[in-house]
């Protein structure tokens, strides 16, 4: 169970994706509006190829649904977390997403969208949406139908290593100029409130006005986020988020540390910076997962790491 495995991202184009999955990351990319890295992914509509090792070539889907003993023999049709790094050259739209019980009955049985983000890297003066100002449901139908989304949505500034969990029924959007690390639930179903009116290729793109109303939560409330942290002067761990669906930690290492992955499997970014693990060289951009049973690792270097587990 000693086998580290490293995956192929899958890359987005969008309307609103920039270049900086190349320039940050060196990823290979497929064109300059490439808007997300999907880092770790078994989802239908971007399936990561394993790097390395007995399974090289196969999806992290075969790997789930083939050696289910890799993954604590944990149940679920579906392999559950997403991790991905988002490149927002322009505004996102407004959007919300679905929790469990909505998106099965509407969204022929797929998964809601809880999600958090870390912010990697943002601009000066970083911005994002995260939250409304309507008190309840009959205003917030009013503000949407009177177009008055500057009096809807909450706008709040950002710098580099903040974090914000993204429940569902939570409006939201990332904006321009800011590059994130996102671990959610494996799901694709996103409702766009509103888009600014702009066009892609000369049409207007979709909106899910109803949708979008049936779930957003009123009034809105922040999640709460953080927990405990450990460390010395070489190794820091820092929980940022734990629900239901995920646990999200942040490590900062300078030097050697030995860590024990004991959990049924282990996502991990490196977010900055170079190293090794169990004498495997890593560095920024890489992304792997840590099987169950790996027991004892051994990092060392100088980096930042994201890691999630179930």
């Amino acid at each position: 169970m000693k086998d580290i495995i490293f995956l192929e991202p899958v890359f987005k184009s969008a309307i609103w994706g920039g270049t900086k999955l190349k320039s940050v990351y060196g990823y290979d990319i497929p064109t300059d509006h490439t808007g997300e890295c999907w880092a770790i992914s078994a989802h239908k509509n971007g399936d990561c190829t394993i790097a390395n090792g007995a399974y090289a070539g196969k999806t992290l889907s075969w790997l789930w649904d083939n050696h289910r003993e890799l993954f604590g023999n944990v149940k679920g049709e579906v392999f559950p977390l997403l991790i991905k790094i988002i490149d927002a050259k322009a505004d996102l739209s407004i959007q919300v997403h679905p929790d469990d019980a909505y998106a099965r009955v509407n969204e022929n049985g797929a998964l809601g969208k809880t999600e958090c983000w870390y912010i990697l890297d943002c601009d000066e003066d970083g911005k994002i949406v995260v939250g409304h100002n309507a008190k309840d449901k009959e205003e917030l139908k009013q503000m949407i139908a009177e177009k008055r989304w500057k009096d809807l949505i909450n706008v709040r500034s950002i710098k580099k290593g903040d974090f914000f969990q993204i429940n569902p029924g939570t409006v939201h959007a990332i904006k321009a100029g800011t590059l994130i690390l996102e671990t959610q639930q494996s799901s694709d179903v996103t409702y766009r409130l509103y888009d600014y009116d702009r066009l892609d290729h000369g049409k207007l793109r979709e909106l899910h006005i109803d949708k979008s109303i049936d779930v957003i939560q009123c009034p809105h409330v922040d999640a709460e986020v953080g927990g405990s942290s450990m460390g010395d002067e070489t190794y820091n761990m820092e929980e940022l988020i734990h629900c239901p669906f995920y646990t999200v930690k942040k490590i900062s290492l300078h030097g050697e540390h030995d860590f024990n992955q004991d959990h049924a499997f282990l996502n991990v970014s490196v977010i900055e910076g170079s190293g090794e693990i169990d004498g495997t060289p890593i560095k920024k951009g890489a992304h792997f997962i840590l099987p169950s049973g790996y027991g004892t690792c051994h990092l060392k270097g100088n980096m930042d790491i994201i890691v999630s587990h179930i």
